[in-house]
């Protein structure tokens, strides 16, 4: 991976991992995918879209990158899946303990499964929302538990997995859906309310978790398994924003990112909607007066990540 030495090429006061709340992992992983291949090629992609996005979000009037945001080096223990995710747990675990907001951008979306873990082991009654074309629900699949169409299994077993966006999956699979907590898109398209049933199964705390391929592949055709009748650009920031506004988001992965060379749109929506989220996560916080509050499930604390709107 070559890119500016920061994060969107901000200012280096505002890129190291003293003075920085947001941390960024590149998680260039493709070992399991089973079609199109160049998810280990998202992060350099979507890093240098970054470099030429404007850092100022008009929406919440912000400039998020205030807060500081450390991009760490690529997570490269990749000789197979089990190594990746265990590099990608421990990594994650290293910098909660350091008391940050952790983000991640993959990379297959086996990476979410180290993650997840680290996520879970300090959150208590943890929610993980999962947008995606796919339910990504079987237990083994080409015999690895670790594969990218395993990649919620974990959670499902886990944590209360909420599922969005879902429109594709393997009658296998079935048996380990929660019909309560998925959200097909052939119900959402017909159900103006879907958005507010989906926050009303969650938890407190939540880990985000989308992959690409659950936009629309007319807004999103880099992506590894492109399904029709995925989320569009206003739609899923609706749905983002009531979710950051009304719950304590303590972080995210964006996966499934497949550059191709011949269109640079999905790049750059990759880099949008990552600073989006940022957008929303900080922007009811002065940068100077944030605390991010300690909570691993053991010491006894504040919820961590907390936002004004909680307190």
């Amino acid at each position: 991976m070559k890119t500016k030495t920061t994060y969107a090429g901000i200012p280096e006061q505002y890129a190291t991992p003293e003075n920085s709340k947001i941390v960024l992992i590149p998680v260039p992983f493709d070992g399991t995918s089973t079609w199109k291949k160049g998810a280990n090629k998202g992060p350099e992609a979507f890093l240098k879209a970054s470099e030429n996005m404007e850092l100022y979000d008009i929406e919440t009037d912000s400039e998020v990158y205030k807060n500081g945001i450390y991009l760490c080096d690529p997570i490269d223990s990749m000789e197979t899946p089990e190594i990746m995710v265990n590099a990608v747990e421990e990594t994650v675990r290293n910098y909660l303990s350091r008391n940050k907001f952790v983000t991640l951008f993959g990379g297959e979306h086996s990476i979410s499964i180290g993650a997840i873990r680290a996520f879970s082991a300090s959150f208590e009654n943890l929610t993980v929302v999962q947008i995606d074309a796919h339910a990504d629900l079987r237990p083994s699949y080409e015999g690895s538990p670790f594969n990218h169409a395993c990649a919620l299994h974990e959670a499902s077993q886990t944590t209360n997995l909420i599922q969005i966006g879902i429109r594709s999956m393997d009658a296998s699979e079935k048996g380990f859906l929660n019909r309560e907590n998925t959200f097909f898109a052939h119900d959402m398209a017909t159900d103006p309310y879907w958005m507010d049933q989906a926050i009303d199964k969650m938890t407190d705390n939540i880990y985000l978790t989308i992959d690409f391929d659950g936009l629309d592949p007319s807004i999103f055709p880099a992506t590894g398994t492109p399904e029709p009748g995925g989320l569009f650009w206003y739609e899923t920031l609706d749905f983002l924003k009531i979710l950051f506004k009304e719950k304590n988001v303590v972080g995210f992965d964006l996966v499934e990112l497949c550059p191709d060379p011949a269109q640079h749109a999905s790049d750059f929506l990759a880099a949008k909607l990552y600073y989006k989220m940022l957008s929303y996560k900080f922007k009811t916080t002065e940068a100077e007066l944030y605390d991010l509050g300690f909570n691993y499930k053991t010491q006894e604390s504040l919820p961590k990540f907390k936002n004004d709107d909680n307190e």
